[in-house]
């Protein structure tokens, strides 16, 4: 038996809650896997999502009806192949608005397509409220809150902010610190090539220190995927 092709909006309406940094871990965690995967930056001004991944991610224009086309014929494809879009906060409302003019959920789950919304949290009632109305219009959604605890700290409080977004599932990325940040930053590090083969250059303390970061993430992808594989499983319909 086929499994689901798992879409994964990562999203906010704010900017500064780490939406590229889960996109890129996310895609990373496929690549570490050896699963091919394929991405989709929505900043067409810089995107620097795509840069990051030249092989495997497309940058697309929301506002534009080719871009559309190109990221929506391409997400409806159900070959199994995980589907990451990074959306730029300026694109949001664009690309919920344009997912109900056209049905895509509908569609999705005719081709046997799961979107999987990854909504950031901040400590705004106004994004919690967004992610309200999403699970509202769509019952059937998949909605994850993401805390990043390094761009958008929720502080003692995070556990009630979360419970606003009614959420199906929760992943929590923790803040690093400010020195392994910055080799975070790094242009051509990959995540993914930095636990296959460690960069030479790089200092033994940062080495380690990213990847005691990374592997508990990448666990709770893990965890998530299953989760969702066993929500979708066609014994439990």
């Amino acid at each position: 038996m086929s499994r689901r092709t798992l879409v994964y909006f990562v999203c906010s309406p704010h900017s500064r809650t780490g939406v590229t940094t889960t996109a890129r871990l996310l895609t990373d965690y496929y690549l570490w896997r050896g699963v091919t995967v394929e991405g989709f930056d929505t900043d067409a001004r810089e995107p620097s999502y795509a840069l990051r991944f030249p092989d495997s991610a497309t940058v697309v224009d929301i506002f534009d009806v080719r871009g559309q086309i190109a990221l929506f014929d391409r997400l409806l494809i159900p070959d199994e192949t995980p589907k990451v879009v990074d959306v730029w906060s300026r694109s949001f409302d664009q690309l919920f608005s344009v997912i109900a003019e056209i049905g895509f959920l509908e569609e999705a789950e005719r081709m046997d397509v799961e979107p999987i919304v990854l909504f950031h949290a901040d400590a705004s009632q106004m994004a919690a409220s967004n992610a309200r109305v999403l699970t509202s219009a769509w019952p059937n959604l998949w909605l994850t809150a993401v805390n990043n605890e390094g761009a958008a700290p929720l502080g003692p409080a995070a556990h009630d902010i979360l419970e606003n977004y009614a959420a199906r599932a929760k992943i929590l990325l923790p803040r690093l610190e400010a020195p392994i940040a910055r080799a975070l930053d790094e242009p051509d590090l990959s995540l993914s090539g930095l636990l296959m083969d460690s960069p030479v250059a790089m200092s033994l303390v940062v080495r380690a220190a990213l990847k005691n970061w990374l592997m508990p993430i990448f666990t709770q992808f893990r965890s998530h995927e299953l989760r969702i594989a066993l929500q979708s499983s066609q014994f439990l319909r």
